[in-house]
């Protein structure tokens, strides 16, 4: 960050909140396979003068929380006020950032900004004079008359800040506003708002800001709420006493950071319901992970420096992977005892060191023998072939029977996972055309 004379994060004043969640739960219908529960009694407060981050992997509530404070849907259960007040539809006190830039392709970056003050009914003399303020604030001066399409990403994103700060809302949200960048890219605009930020020079009071990346969190954050998955709950919160500009090489940075990692991937009572694979038996919502990912990493923590047990977050940062990326590899690992996660740590069971060090056959049967062992799904789908005379079962059967636990978008993701890892191990085979599983392999 240039601005090295800022040494300190702006005190928070701990009044009253801006933001105020309380038990909020939110839950859709699924109809006959019951209802999906989102988010579960999450509280959540937001003060005047700090940014707080929600920091959790994918599918465990955040953005769905932040449309409701946005007054974009209402939740199932609990309140959401702003200022006191109860938030019920769109709220104007609050602005969004989108991690998709959201511009509109046949508009220019000048006429993008405007569009919100449009939608206000600010007249059009002072509508151009405060786009063009906002647009010079976040460093796109001189582009005002292009269009989305002449713009890289980052400049794109950077209207979409534009746009969302010329309404000078009191609190700014960001949905992953930095995920869909390149690393170089979006550490440059992530410097760049903090030093708007840190200067006093946004029209805002506060910002609440949604990501998966835990060092992300650790550089931006005053707070951090973790969230826990299946339902998305608050597990922890942290509060970051670091100064600004953030070092990444700080001890006190790291130790934040194996902290949190730690707290992601800490064990609990009724492991089956949390982390990535909700339900029993095979109601088991899986992630669609490779298993060449698997072997990849079984091999990179058998390997030097790890030598079969890893810290995740230099493990991560070797990889060049995200929590998004490298949590599912992992807990699909532990899922099939080839792997032990926690506190931060990775360490490779016993069959895990021996998958390692077995040849491609030996590791194919291992394997076999694992998801035979500990994924319902994977047997009760070969108990079927088995009792059938002709070995033949349509896979049209076990997604109907899948739908009835869960959507129909993670029945088909699970059943395209269990049937790559059987493929792998040669436990059954599927036949893509007739959407067929057999025993023996169609080709």
């Amino acid at each position: 960050m240039e601005n090295a004379a800022i040494s300190q994060k702006i005190d928070i004043t701990r009044n009253s909140p801006l933001v105020q969640a309380r038990q909020v739960c939110q839950t859709y219908d699924k109809g006959a396979s019951g209802s999906l529960v989102v988010l579960e009694n999450v509280d959540l407060q937001l003060y005047p003068n700090e940014i707080v981050g929600l920091l959790g992997r994918s599918g465990s509530g955040k953005s769905t929380l932040l449309r409701a404070i946005a007054g974009l849907i209402r939740p199932s259960k609990g309140d959401i006020t702003f200022n006191g007040r109860p938030v019920v539809g769109p709220n104007s006190d609050v602005a969004v950032v989108f991690q998709s830039f959201a511009l509109f392709p046949w508009l220019t970056v000048l006429q993008n900004v405007e569009l919100g003050l449009e939608a206000q009914g600010v007249a059009s003399s002072e509508r151009r004079k405060r786009a063009l303020a906002a647009i010079d604030l976040i460093g796109l001066d001189g582009f005002e008359s292009a269009y989305p399409k002449e713009l890289s990403g980052g400049m794109r994103q950077r209207v979409g800040l534009a746009r969302a700060l010329v309404v000078r809302p009191k609190v700014l949200l960001m949905d992953e506003p930095f995920s869909a960048l390149d690393v170089l890219t979006a550490e440059t605009l992530r410097t760049d708002l903090l030093d708007l930020w840190c200067e006093g020079r946004m029209p805002i009071e506060s910002v609440l800001m949604v990501t998966h990346n835990i060092e992300e969190a650790v550089l931006m954050c005053d707070r951090i709420l973790i969230f826990g998955s299946n339902p998305g709950r608050v597990i922890a919160e942290m509060k970051v006493d670091l100064p600004q500009p953030g070092n990444r090489l700080d001890p006190a940075f790291r130790t934040l950071v194996e902290d949190i990692y730690a707290r992601m991937t800490v064990k609990t009572g009724a492991p089956t319901r949390d982390g990535l694979f909700p339900g029993t038996g095979i109601a088991m919502e899986l992630p669609r992970v490779s298993t060449n990912l698997m072997s990849g990493l079984i091999e990179t923590v058998a390997a030097e420096p790890y030598r079969g047990q890893a810290d995740l977050p230099p493990l991560a940062a070797h990889l060049h992977l995200g929590i998004n990326d490298l949590f599912p590899v992992a807990e699909t690992l532990q899922l099939l005892r080839f792997a032990d996660l926690e506190g931060g740590d990775i360490k490779l069971t016993a069959p895990g060191l021996r998958f390692s060090d077995s040849d491609v056959d030996e590791r194919k049967k291992l394997f076999e023998q694992h998801l035979a062992t500990y994924v319902p799904l994977a047997a009760h789908i070969r108990r079927v072939l088995d009792e059938r005379p002709t070995h033949r079962a349509p896979a049209r059967r076990f997604r109907d029977e899948l739908e009835d636990y869960m959507s129909e978008d993670y029945a088909d993701t699970t059943l395209k996972a269990v049937t790559n890892w059987a493929r792998y191990a040669e436990y059954f085979a599927y036949d893509e055309n007739a959407d067929l599983f057999t025993l023996e392999d169609p080709s």
